[in-house]
């Protein structure tokens, strides 16, 4: 049914401008007037005529939107949208489809003609660029009336949510690259091991390069020829990530927040992880409803991640490091990797420094600080005025504070990584494998 009043097609409008030119050319031009009163009258008659037309058949169109149900944040997904046309007549139309603020469309508006009890079909993309749930409100069909005077606005299609996600793609790059050993081209590094494991994996023959110590000397005698021990990494170990979801995690250096680049990277890990034989698990601190998922290692461990974290949100509260520590240590009763994602500050000092202390008496802690990019912009900017050199001087403070901070946590004992946030997933990967092929972890 229409949901708004009939207007003007364009070239209603061309026409009507034509007439109003005609028109002051007749004012001019005096015998020109019967022939201009006579051109306007069939025009308004044209246009009653059409629109009476519109009103007594109304467009019967229906719209069916074929979108995926979750879309990862950042990523372009295409939506396809099919009008049908219930009518006896073909409809030539106009779609807008009503987007959430939270997405980018591209493609919108498009144009149909659509047969005769037949329908049409179009494609635009969509790309959110929040998490959460989203709602795609019915579409706004313009149909162009008989004579093409009028456009019908007609709202047709139903009301659709889509969930926008973390960025789950990256995890098919992951594996893609994985399956085919180029992990290098991503930036995670593989370093052989020199049976450094925890694990003894098997035996086999000696290899050049082995070190003496990984000779297996009584198999070596059996055989008459050298055989080595090979170790693997230790399995059944437990992860668990601590989010910030405290006010500092709301900045934004590209299209992804602090916040959405944290999320981003805790996927990644968690899918090394589980592919490593571990469990995962998280926490967040310093939001309106913490979340908690226990460390686990089953195949749905991913998608409980996902369903957890997709309408996260970083809130205006400062975060609490030990109250949040107080909690894990509650929860957590057997040793873990914690790896705390945040953006340290020197007034942190005062809950940071007893909740490192608490989580190092059974855990293993790695910190993993955000460094802003727009830190690196003031400081190669040339500077130019007293604005810049204020901006640069303030800049420099900021740093200069933020280093004393990050060096009394590694003092404490702590590991520390500080990275920018669009490299963190990569770097947390390779720390990660580190600390597995180093036997800490």
């Amino acid at each position: 049914a229409p949901v708004k009043a009939p207007v003007p097609s364009r070239a209603a409008l061309i026409v009507a401008a034509a007439l109003l030119a005609f028109g002051a050319v007749a004012a001019y031009w005096k015998w020109l007037l019967p022939a201009w009163e006579i051109t306007f009258g069939l025009f308004a008659l044209a246009l009653l005529a059409d629109l009476i037309a519109a009103r007594t058949l109304p467009p019967r169109l229906e719209l069916e939107r074929f979108v995926p149900r979750s879309v990862p944040i950042g990523r372009w997904r295409d939506c396809i949208v099919r009008v049908h046309n219930r009518a006896p007549f073909a409809a030539r139309c106009v779609v807008y489809d009503h987007h959430p603020a939270a997405c980018e469309m591209e493609g919108l508006p498009f144009t149909l003609t659509v047969p005769a009890n037949g329908f049409g079909q179009a494609r635009y993309r969509i790309r959110p660029t929040e998490r959460g749930d989203l709602t795609l409100a019915p579409a706004e069909a313009r149909v162009t009336s008989a004579f093409g005077l009028w456009q019908i606005p007609t709202r047709v299609g139903p009301t659709q949510v889509l969930r926008s996600y973390p960025d789950f793609a990256k995890l098919a790059d992951f594996a893609l690259f994985a399956t085919e050993n180029r992990l290098s081209n991503i930036g995670v590094l593989r370093r052989r091991r020199r049976g450094s494991g925890l694990e003894f994996h098997q035996l086999r023959e000696y290899r050049e390069g082995d070190a003496l110590r990984q000779i297996d000397w009584k198999a070596t005698s059996r055989r008459g020829r050298l055989i080595s021990r090979e170790y693997e990494d230790e399995r059944d170990q437990q992860i668990v990530f601590l989010i910030d979801c405290g006010r500092r995690m709301m900045a934004r250096d590209a299209t992804l927040s602090h916040f959405d680049e944290v999320l981003n990277s805790v996927l990644l890990l968690a899918y090394v992880a589980l592919r490593q034989g571990d469990a995962a698990g998280l926490m967040t601190f310093a939001d309106s409803e913490p979340r908690f998922v226990p460390p686990r290692k089953s195949r749905s461990t991913l998608n409980l991640f996902l369903n957890t974290l997709y309408d996260a949100q970083p809130t205006l509260r400062p975060p609490d490091y030990h109250a949040a520590a107080v909690e894990l240590s509650r929860r957590l009763k057997r040793r873990s990797l914690v790896v705390v994602l945040s953006n340290l500050r020197d007034e942190d000092e005062e809950t940071l420094f007893p909740a490192l202390a608490l989580l190092e008496r059974k855990h293993l802690v790695l910190f993993a600080n955000l460094r802003e990019s727009a830190l690196d912009r003031v400081r190669a900017e040339p500077v130019k005025d007293l604005e810049g050199a204020l901006r640069y001087s303030a800049g420099a403070a900021y740093e200069r504070d933020r280093a004393q901070a990050t060096q009394r946590v590694q003092a404490s004992g702590a590991m520390l990584m500080e990275t920018l946030p669009d490299k963190l997933a990569v770097s947390l990967v390779n720390r990660y494998l580190d600390l597995k092929r180093s036997g800490r972890f």
